[in-house]
């Protein structure tokens, strides 16, 4: 067992920059979601959209976390310019934002409806649906960012 996490030493530690980066994200995200509605009033269903600027606010913090999360303790410097692979991770982390808004108005306008009670803390349905959908894009981020901006 102990081989194969070295072995995996990378994805480990993908998984683990990603679980932080998602806790920003979901952390920010709640943060938004329950003050933002209360400044602007269409927030909670912009013509059809539900947290529209929550999505964007809280993804942008999970980004930004996640960037340098990655550059610290998952990736190595490939054959880019920081510059470029800066101007890489925020191009395929714009593409990501928009499928996980995608993603989470699916989610939340179709499948999510209840909410699920953890014992210790409940789950609206703005949370599941915004969980599930950084779990779907994240899977194509780090191939995107492995094999195109780090070069590993």
């Amino acid at each position: 067992m102990r081989e194969i996490l070295l072995r995996q030493k990378q994805v480990l530690f993908f998984i683990i920059a990603g679980g932080l980066s998602a806790i920003v994200e979901i952390g920010s995200f709640k943060i938004f979601s329950t003050y933002l509605p209360h400044i602007i009033s269409k927030e909670i269903n912009f013509h059809g959209i539900h947290y529209p600027l929550s999505n964007i606010f809280s993804t942008s913090c999970g980004i930004i976390s996640n960037y340098f999360l990655s550059i610290w303790f998952v990736f190595e410097r490939g054959k880019h310019s920081k510059r470029k692979e800066f101007a890489y991770f925020m191009g395929v982390s714009f593409i990501s934002t928009l499928l996980s808004l995608s993603f989470f108005q699916i989610f939340y306008s179709f499948i999510f409806k209840d909410n699920i009670d953890l014992i210790f803390y409940t789950l609206s349905p703005e949370i599941i649906s915004k969980i599930a959908a950084i779990l779907l894009v994240s899977i194509l981020n780090y191939s995107i960012k492995k094999k195109v901006i780090f070069n590993g």
